[in-house]
């Protein structure tokens, strides 16, 4: 069924990843990186000579990318190849892709050859050092991990705002934004795919046994703060664009909650123990909290348009709701930050610098204003309760490649000569 093995990490503490990460608005969590195998020794009296080549290059070339890559995979510079080759996040997601159909190759039609090699992944958000598995869906679902955390990584270096030609405003253009959007729901689908049709294959053991960065819950979470930061991209679009009502907003906002809501919830009783880990959740608990200020705001917006009392006393709890949503999640995002590994915010653009200047501005006016026109001094205790609206945003479906056709070939001769060994043994 696939052997399983995990190794502590060091004394010392040492791990690969970096201490800074530089400026965040995505965060890129769990990364993994493949460690050398063998395939000659595990394959070799199997596969053909050409077949193990090939597997052994395609994986060789991933492990030396991702080495090069890792260090400083989530820091805010933009990545360029240099005069010395180095690779770039689009080379390593490239490398992966040409991987993916000669590794399904093992896996095909339940073929014997899945529990033949063993796999070796550095885990991040997990207290071991190391997992190694001697199940080709395990390596299947670790590249499609790392797909997905290197479109999180795109999806942050286009975000990070460029200063003005003016040198005083910062700025994200439009193309980055709408390329952005199509990223995350990129990212969400490999994670979706993962937890539909990956995980599945893995028996229940060795999925017990996997490192926390692979859990499902943390898949699902990546997947649904995925989503929650499209919804983000695309309410700050809406903020901009003069003919976006208010509702349309408020939706928007609203189905940010759920998404983050979800996230937090799937990352539940997880071991998140370590520094990673912990950043992790933090991350995903201030964007919840930053979020509801944003949903609060907007429902508040709308109520305050109605014309009884109850309406405008309903309004005025949904903005002090917001406003008190609005600082607890300035204080996580110092906690965040403050988390190993350090992290930092760019010049705040978009959803989060409109709703900073106007939430605290339009809840003290709107509750002076709507004081005055209550009989009431006492304003309602309890926010109201948040629109619930059906999530519009899904993941990109994705659907693994097709098994490479000489590697299927090759395979069913591999099988054909354990066939006649076990036959001979008996």
């Amino acid at each position: 069924m696939g052997c399983f093995v995990s190794t502590p990490k060091e004394p010392s503490g040492i791990r690969r990843r970096p201490g800074n990460i530089g400026e965040v608005l995505v965060y890129v969590p769990g990364l993994r990186i493949p460690k050398p195998v063998d395939f000659s020794e595990s394959l070799g009296s199997h596969l053909s000579r050409n077949l193990v080549e090939q597997l052994s290059a395609l994986r060789t070339r991933i492990v030396v990318m991702a080495g090069q890559e890792a260090p400083t995979i989530t820091l805010s510079r933009r990545k360029s190849a240099t005069q010395h080759g180095g690779s770039t996040l689009s080379d390593l997601q490239q490398a992966l892709e040409d991987y993916l159909p000669v590794l399904l190759g093992l896996v095909k039609d339940g073929s014997q050859m899945q529990h033949r090699a063993t796999f070796v992944w550095v885990n991040q958000e997990d207290e071991t050092e190391e997992t190694v598995m001697c199940n080709a869906w395990y390596e299947v679902l670790s590249v499609l991990h790392l797909m997905a955390m290197i479109s999180l990584s795109q999806a942050n270096l286009l975000l990070l705002p460029r200063t003005s030609a003016d040198g005083y405003h910062s700025k994200v253009s439009e193309e980055n934004r709408r390329g952005s959007v199509d990223i995350f729901l990129k990212a969400a689908g490999y994670l979706d795919c993962a937890v539909r049709h990956v995980l599945p294959q893995l028996p229940y053991e060795l999925r017990s046994e996997l490192p926390v960065d692979l859990a499902e819950g943390v898949l699902r979470a990546v997947s649904l703060q995925a989503l929650g930061q499209a919804a983000d991209v695309q309410l700050g679009m809406a903020i901009e664009n003069t003919r976006a009502t208010l509702a349309v907003k408020r939706r928007l906002a609203c189905e940010m909650v759920k998404y983050w809501q979800q996230a937090l919830d799937n990352l539940m009783n997880l071991p998140l123990m370590n520094g990673w880990g912990e950043k992790h959740h933090l991350f995903v608990k201030w964007k919840y909290t930053e979020t509801k200020a944003a949903a609060y705001y907007y429902h508040g917006l709308i109520l305050d348009e109605g014309n009884t009392e109850k309406l405008h006393r309903m309004a005025v709890a949904a903005l002090q709701a917001s406003d008190e949503y609005l600082r607890e999640s300035k204080k996580l995002c110092e906690t965040f930050n403050a988390t190993t590994p350090l992290s930092r915010n760019p010049p705040l653009w978009g959803t989060m610098k409109y709703l900073s200047d106007k939430i605290p501005k339009d809840t003290s006016s709107k509750v002076r204003i709507n004081r005055d026109l209550c009989t009431s001094e006492k304003v309602m205790e309890t926010a109201p309760t948040l629109p619930d609206f059906a999530l519009a945003l899904k993941p990109d479906e994705y659907q693994l490649p097709t098994a490479s056709s000489c590697c299927s070939d090759d395979i069913n001769k591999g099988h054909e000569h354990l066939d006649q060994s076990n036959g001979s043994r008996r």
